[in-house]
């Protein structure tokens, strides 16, 4: 199904689950590599995990296609100084595969520190063992008003006129990925 985690060099390895919750090996890399994602650390390789008409969710995106949901990830090494996973827990390893995160970010130039609770969700075709969809709920939820999600969705567009995503595995290693 998905490529072994070593060879994709993800560096979430020791994957947190409930009591009574249990992971296969595919799945314990989809979840390590998006650990890695949230955590800065994105790579082509551990995209390429991701289903090319993929999506990813947040409060302040909707991403749709490889084109707006890469340079979300990589948008994070630009944006934050640090990134600090405080906790995860997988809660259920079904389709989706749940998990609580906490993760301490700062803001570049600013100092400014955030804490985000999230759920994330990560869907995946059972088939190519490919991410189609990972949403990160802030405090559980996404927004449902028509206002918050056109803005998303300028973002989901914007991102990418912004942040370059590397074009090759030479220029990713490069920028310190991999």
């Amino acid at each position: 199904m998905v490529s072994a985690s070593n060879d994709l060099n993800i560096e979430n390895t020791n994957i947190k689950t409930a009591s009574g919750v249990t992971l296969d090996e595919d799945q314990k890399t989809l979840v390590g590599s998006v650990l890695d994602l949230f955590a800065g650390r994105p790579s082509l390789k551990k995209l390429q995990l991701w289903a090319d008409d993929g999506t990813f969710e947040d409060p302040i995106t909707k991403a749709v296609g490889r084109a707006q949901y890469e340079p979300q990830w990589y948008g994070l090494q630009a944006a934050f100084s640090e990134i600090e996973r405080l906790h995860h827990e997988v809660t259920s390893g079904g389709n989706p595969i749940t998990m609580d995160l906490r993760t301490r970010y700062v803001v570049k130039g600013l100092g400014k520190e955030q804490t985000i609770d999230s759920k994330i969700n990560i869907f995946y075709d059972k088939i190519t063992g490919k991410i189609t969809k990972v949403e990160d709920k802030w405090d559980g939820k996404l927004p449902d008003s028509s206002i918050q999600n056109a803005f998303r969705k300028i973002n989901a567009v914007t991102v990418p006129k912004l942040v370059s995503v590397p074009k090759n595995n030479e220029e990713d290693a490069a920028k310190g990925n991999q």
